[in-house]
């Protein structure tokens, strides 16, 4: 396991978490519920990132330059373009819940199989704040379009996932 390009990669994706978070607020801010459930995410999203930081650094790191994230990408191939506001912001917030969800799963193994009792125990709090902000996603996703909707498209958007992750190769080095 390449703990280096682990904590490099997660420092991305925690930056670009925070980010899209704050595109989202202001994006929809008229969205009450968004940005009062969001503000938060992006504050813990940035303190992850700090932490991550602290690992690298204790580990005499320093952050690299940024990978080229192929699931985020391919992910974003499938989002459906087009339609009113309410349409795009189901894509955006699905797909941030799918990448959430992700990311809790990924930190689930590095938790069980990091050697490391420090950076185990690290990994366990970040998965149980991951799996709030998935469910935070989708919770908002059903404050404002209908549930039926929101369930169909996501379960449609699982599946083309699934064939993105039988294509993708399995690596050691990365978050997704």
């Amino acid at each position: 396991m390449n703990i280096r390009a682990i904590l490099v990669d997660h420092a991305y994706c925690e930056q670009k978490a925070a980010s899209s978070c704050i595109s989202l607020i202001i994006a929809y801010p008229e969205k009450d519920k968004l940005v009062e459930v969001l503000t938060p995410v992006v504050a813990e999203e940035w303190s992850h990132f700090e932490r991550v930081m602290q690992e690298l650094r204790k580990r005499g790191y320093g952050l690299d330059r940024p990978r080229k994230d192929l699931y985020v990408e391919k992910l974003s191939q499938v989002l459906r373009r087009g339609g009113n506001r309410e349409q795009q912001l189901l894509e955006k917030l699905l797909m941030n819940a799918l990448i959430e969800a992700r990311s809790c799963e990924r930190f689930k193994l590095l938790w069980k199989n990091i050697s490391d009792p420090a950076l185990s125990e690290f990994y366990y709090e970040l998965m149980v704040s991951e799996a709030g902000h998935y469910r935070n996603f989708l919770a908002l996703a059903k404050e404002y379009i209908p549930e039926e909707e929101v369930m169909e498209r996501w379960r449609a958007l699982l599946q083309e996932e699934a064939a993105i992750m039988l294509q993708m190769e399995v690596r050691d080095d990365r978050m997704h």
